[in-house]
Formats: structure tokens, sequence, C-alpha cells
């Protein structure tokens, strides 16, 4: 399962860099994952303040 970041984004860019596929991106109101690239390792989690990134 990928994970999908929550409306919790404060849009600081943690995950983006900790991403080792680059599937995470700005979005329009937060960063957003994208689901076919996604390797479910869970680095954007343990890296980002306010728990956005979950595991679907």
């Amino acid at each position: 399962m990928a994970y999908k970041i929550s409306d919790e984004c404060i849009s600081c860019g943690a995950c983006e860099a900790e991403c080792p596929v680059q599937a995470i991106s700005q979005g329009d109101d937060k960063y957003v994952i994208d689901a076919d690239a996604c390797l479910d390792c869970g680095a954007c989690a343990g890296v980002c303040p306010v728990e956005a990134p979950q595991a679907e």
C-alpha cells in the first residue's frame, strides 16, 4: 500500500527530500505522493514534523 499525505501537511518539504524514488511533489495546497511510484518504505513518515504521510 502506498502512503498518502493528509490535510495535516504544512508544506515544509521534508518528506520530498527524503523520498528515495522522488514520488513526492508539491501539490496545489499540500505535498502529494505518486501512489504508483511509492515503495511504501515509510521514509517520508519518519521525517514529517506533523505526521502527515500515512499508510493507506
